[in-house]
Protein backbone atom coordinates (compact mmCIF):
# COMPACT_ATOMS: atom_id res chain seq x y z
CA UNK A 1 0.00 0.00 0.00
CA UNK A 2 1.33 3.43 -0.97
CA UNK A 3 0.87 6.33 1.46
CA UNK A 4 0.49 9.78 -0.08
CA UNK A 5 2.28 12.36 2.08
CA UNK A 6 2.43 16.13 1.64
CA UNK A 7 5.30 17.86 3.43
CA UNK A 8 5.11 21.63 3.84
CA UNK A 9 8.78 22.50 3.67
CA UNK A 10 11.39 25.20 3.47
CA UNK A 11 13.63 23.79 6.23
CA UNK A 12 16.59 21.42 6.26
CA UNK A 13 14.50 18.97 8.26
CA UNK A 14 11.75 18.96 5.62
CA UNK A 15 14.24 18.00 2.92
CA UNK A 16 15.77 15.29 5.10
CA UNK A 17 12.38 13.92 6.07
CA UNK A 18 11.20 13.85 2.46
CA UNK A 19 14.27 11.90 1.39
CA UNK A 20 13.99 9.35 4.16
CA UNK A 21 10.30 8.74 3.55
CA UNK A 22 10.70 8.52 -0.23
CA UNK A 23 13.49 5.96 0.19
CA UNK A 24 11.08 3.55 1.85
CA UNK A 25 9.30 2.84 -1.42
CA UNK A 26 5.83 2.76 0.09
CA UNK A 27 5.47 6.54 0.45
CA UNK A 28 4.59 8.90 -2.40
CA UNK A 29 6.02 12.18 -1.08
CA UNK A 30 5.37 15.68 -2.39
CA UNK A 31 7.34 18.55 -0.89
CA UNK A 32 5.63 21.94 -0.98
CA UNK A 33 7.71 25.11 -1.01
CA UNK A 34 6.31 28.61 -0.62
CA UNK A 35 8.36 29.83 -3.57
CA UNK A 36 9.98 32.71 -1.69
CA UNK A 37 13.52 31.48 -2.31
CA UNK A 38 14.68 32.18 -5.85
CA UNK A 39 17.19 29.33 -6.01
CA UNK A 40 16.12 26.52 -3.66
CA UNK A 41 18.48 23.60 -3.20
CA UNK A 42 17.73 20.29 -4.89
CA UNK A 43 15.07 18.47 -2.89
CA UNK A 44 15.25 14.93 -4.27
CA UNK A 45 11.46 14.41 -4.41
CA UNK A 46 8.61 15.92 -6.45
CA UNK A 47 8.21 19.58 -5.50
CA UNK A 48 5.17 21.85 -5.59
CA UNK A 49 6.04 25.56 -5.50
CA UNK A 50 3.74 28.43 -4.55
CA UNK A 51 0.74 28.95 -2.31
CA UNK A 52 -2.48 26.96 -2.19
CA UNK A 53 -4.91 29.84 -1.73
CA UNK A 54 -5.24 29.76 2.03
CA UNK A 55 -6.77 27.04 4.16
CA UNK A 56 -9.64 26.47 1.71
CA UNK A 57 -7.27 25.93 -1.20
CA UNK A 58 -5.03 23.62 0.80
CA UNK A 59 -8.00 21.56 1.99
CA UNK A 60 -9.19 21.23 -1.62
CA UNK A 61 -5.71 20.12 -2.68
CA UNK A 62 -5.58 17.47 0.04
CA UNK A 63 -8.92 16.06 -1.05
CA UNK A 64 -8.11 16.20 -4.77
CA UNK A 65 -4.79 14.38 -4.35
CA UNK A 66 -6.18 11.85 -1.85
CA UNK A 67 -3.42 12.79 0.57
CA UNK A 68 -3.16 10.44 3.56
CA UNK A 69 -0.95 12.57 5.79
CA UNK A 70 0.29 16.17 5.87
CA UNK A 71 3.46 17.14 7.72
CA UNK A 72 4.03 20.79 8.61
CA UNK A 73 7.82 21.08 8.55
CA UNK A 74 7.92 24.80 7.84
CA UNK A 75 10.11 27.39 9.54
CA UNK A 76 9.17 28.25 13.14
CA UNK A 77 8.20 31.75 11.96
CA UNK A 78 5.87 30.60 9.16
CA UNK A 79 2.88 31.15 11.42
CA UNK A 80 0.34 31.85 8.67
CA UNK A 81 1.25 28.68 6.76
CA UNK A 82 1.07 26.61 9.94
CA UNK A 83 -2.33 28.08 10.81
CA UNK A 84 -3.64 27.34 7.32
CA UNK A 85 -2.27 23.80 7.53
CA UNK A 86 -4.03 23.09 10.81
CA UNK A 87 -7.31 24.49 9.52
CA UNK A 88 -7.04 22.61 6.21
CA UNK A 89 -6.38 19.35 8.04
CA UNK A 90 -9.49 19.86 10.15
CA UNK A 91 -11.64 20.71 7.12
CA UNK A 92 -10.40 17.84 4.95
CA UNK A 93 -10.13 15.17 7.63
CA UNK A 94 -6.48 14.56 6.71
CA UNK A 95 -4.15 13.79 9.61
CA UNK A 96 -1.43 16.32 10.38
CA UNK A 97 1.94 16.09 12.10
CA UNK A 98 4.24 19.03 12.79
CA UNK A 99 7.91 19.77 13.27
CA UNK A 100 8.44 21.97 16.31
CA UNK A 101 12.19 22.58 16.43
CA UNK A 102 13.36 23.45 19.98
CA UNK A 103 14.17 27.11 20.33
CA UNK A 104 17.50 28.45 21.57
CA UNK A 105 17.75 29.35 25.22
CA UNK A 106 20.10 32.00 26.65
CA UNK A 107 23.07 30.79 28.67
CA UNK A 108 25.60 32.51 30.87
CA UNK A 109 27.34 35.44 29.11
CA UNK A 110 24.57 35.85 26.53
CA UNK A 111 23.31 39.43 26.17
CA UNK A 112 19.82 38.98 24.76
CA UNK A 113 17.13 41.61 24.34
CA UNK A 114 13.80 39.95 23.52
CA UNK A 115 11.37 41.64 21.12
CA UNK A 116 8.17 40.62 19.37
CA UNK A 117 8.88 41.76 15.81
CA UNK A 118 11.05 43.87 13.52
CA UNK A 119 9.58 47.12 14.79
CA UNK A 120 10.46 46.06 18.33
CA UNK A 121 13.99 45.27 17.19
CA UNK A 122 14.33 48.75 15.69
CA UNK A 123 13.29 50.28 19.02
CA UNK A 124 15.67 48.02 20.95
CA UNK A 125 18.65 49.21 18.90
CA UNK A 126 18.07 52.74 20.20
CA UNK A 127 18.79 56.11 18.63
CA UNK A 128 22.59 56.19 18.74
CA UNK A 129 24.46 54.91 15.72
CA UNK A 130 25.36 51.22 15.86
CA UNK A 131 26.86 48.58 13.57
CA UNK A 132 24.17 45.94 13.18
CA UNK A 133 24.17 42.46 11.67
CA UNK A 134 20.70 41.66 10.33
CA UNK A 135 20.38 37.87 10.18
CA UNK A 136 16.67 37.82 9.42
CA UNK A 137 16.20 37.01 5.74
CA UNK A 138 15.31 39.49 3.03
CA UNK A 139 11.57 39.60 3.74
CA UNK A 140 11.96 41.14 7.20
CA UNK A 141 14.69 43.76 6.81
CA UNK A 142 12.58 46.61 5.41
CA UNK A 143 11.51 47.57 8.96
CA UNK A 144 15.02 48.85 9.63
CA UNK A 145 14.64 51.68 7.13
CA UNK A 146 12.98 53.42 10.08
CA UNK A 147 16.44 53.64 11.70
CA UNK A 148 18.75 54.89 8.94
CA UNK A 149 21.42 56.07 11.41
CA UNK A 150 22.83 52.55 11.78
CA UNK A 151 25.28 50.62 9.62
CA UNK A 152 23.71 47.35 8.49
CA UNK A 153 25.32 44.09 7.44
CA UNK A 154 22.53 42.13 5.76
CA UNK A 155 22.83 38.41 5.02
CA UNK A 156 20.22 36.56 2.98
CA UNK A 157 19.88 33.62 0.61
CA UNK A 158 18.47 35.83 -2.17
CA UNK A 159 19.24 39.49 -2.94
CA UNK A 160 17.42 42.23 -1.05
CA UNK A 161 15.61 43.98 -3.90
CA UNK A 162 15.21 46.87 -3.70
CA UNK A 163 18.08 47.56 -1.31
CA UNK A 164 17.32 49.24 1.99
CA UNK A 165 16.84 52.98 1.80
CA UNK A 166 19.61 53.65 4.31
CA UNK A 167 22.98 55.38 3.87
CA UNK A 168 25.18 52.45 4.87
CA UNK A 169 24.48 48.79 4.18
CA UNK A 170 26.57 45.84 3.06
CA UNK A 171 24.84 42.80 1.56
CA UNK A 172 25.96 39.18 1.68
CA UNK A 173 24.43 36.23 -0.16
CA UNK A 174 24.96 33.00 1.75
CA UNK A 175 23.17 29.82 2.74
CA UNK A 176 23.87 28.02 6.03
CA UNK A 177 25.11 26.17 7.91
CA UNK A 178 27.48 28.75 9.39
CA UNK A 179 30.32 27.71 11.68
CA UNK A 180 30.95 29.65 14.88
CA UNK A 181 34.53 30.49 13.92
CA UNK A 182 33.48 31.95 10.59
CA UNK A 183 30.71 33.94 12.27
CA UNK A 184 33.13 35.31 14.85
CA UNK A 185 35.47 36.46 12.08
CA UNK A 186 32.58 38.07 10.20
CA UNK A 187 31.38 40.02 13.25
CA UNK A 188 34.89 41.19 14.02
CA UNK A 189 35.62 42.18 10.41
CA UNK A 190 32.59 44.46 10.27
CA UNK A 191 32.96 45.68 13.87
CA UNK A 192 29.42 44.56 14.66
CA UNK A 193 28.04 45.60 18.05
CA UNK A 194 24.49 44.20 17.73
CA UNK A 195 23.02 41.12 16.06
CA UNK A 196 19.33 40.94 15.17
CA UNK A 197 18.11 37.36 14.87
CA UNK A 198 15.05 35.16 14.90
CA UNK A 199 15.04 32.31 17.41
CA UNK A 200 15.17 29.69 14.66
CA UNK A 201 16.57 26.88 16.78
CA UNK A 202 18.71 24.07 15.43
CA UNK A 203 22.44 23.98 14.80
CA UNK A 204 22.74 25.32 11.24
CA UNK A 205 22.56 29.01 12.18
CA UNK A 206 23.47 28.91 15.87
CA UNK A 207 27.06 29.93 15.08
CA UNK A 208 26.21 33.64 15.12
CA UNK A 209 24.67 33.32 18.59
CA UNK A 210 27.73 31.55 19.97
CA UNK A 211 30.00 34.06 18.22
CA UNK A 212 28.11 37.03 19.70
CA UNK A 213 28.45 35.46 23.14
CA UNK A 214 32.19 35.00 22.71
CA UNK A 215 32.64 38.60 21.59
CA UNK A 216 30.29 40.11 24.18
CA UNK A 217 27.89 41.41 21.50
CA UNK A 218 24.23 42.10 22.19
CA UNK A 219 21.67 39.90 20.40
CA UNK A 220 18.25 41.39 19.72
CA UNK A 221 16.17 38.21 19.56
CA UNK A 222 12.76 38.18 17.88
CA UNK A 223 10.43 35.89 19.81
CA UNK A 224 8.66 33.07 18.03
CA UNK A 225 5.02 33.48 17.04
CA UNK A 226 2.36 31.26 18.54
CA UNK A 227 1.69 28.18 16.41
CA UNK A 228 -1.42 25.98 16.32
CA UNK A 229 -1.62 22.80 18.34
CA UNK A 230 -0.76 19.62 16.43
CA UNK A 231 0.89 16.28 17.16
CA UNK A 232 4.53 17.37 16.97
CA UNK A 233 8.09 16.11 17.04
CA UNK A 234 11.31 18.03 17.59
CA UNK A 235 13.45 16.27 14.99
CA UNK A 236 13.39 14.21 11.81
CA UNK A 237 13.80 11.04 13.86
CA UNK A 238 10.80 12.03 15.99
CA UNK A 239 8.66 12.56 12.91
CA UNK A 240 9.76 9.31 11.30
CA UNK A 241 8.64 7.47 14.43
CA UNK A 242 5.34 9.35 14.41
CA UNK A 243 4.75 8.42 10.75
CA UNK A 244 5.41 4.78 11.67
CA UNK A 245 2.90 5.02 14.49
CA UNK A 246 0.32 6.69 12.26
CA UNK A 247 0.47 4.13 9.46
CA UNK A 248 1.15 1.12 11.68
CA UNK A 249 3.31 -1.96 11.21
CA UNK A 250 3.39 -1.72 7.39
CA UNK A 251 5.32 1.56 7.51
CA UNK A 252 7.64 0.18 10.16
CA UNK A 253 8.67 -2.72 7.91
CA UNK A 254 9.06 -0.40 4.93
CA UNK A 255 7.09 -2.68 2.58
Amino acid sequence: MTHRILILGGTIEARQLAGRLAARGNCAVTLSLAGRTESPVEQGVPVRSGGFGGADGLAAYLRKTATDLMIDATHPYAARISANAAEAAARSGVAILALRRPQWEPVDSDRWTLVDDGAGAVRALGGARRRVFLALGRQEVAAFEAAPQHFYLVRSVDPVDPPLAVPEAVYMLARGPFAEGDERALLAQHRIDAVVSKNSGGVATYGKIAAARALGIEVVMVRRPLLPEAPAGQSVDDLMAMVDHHFGPVAERGV
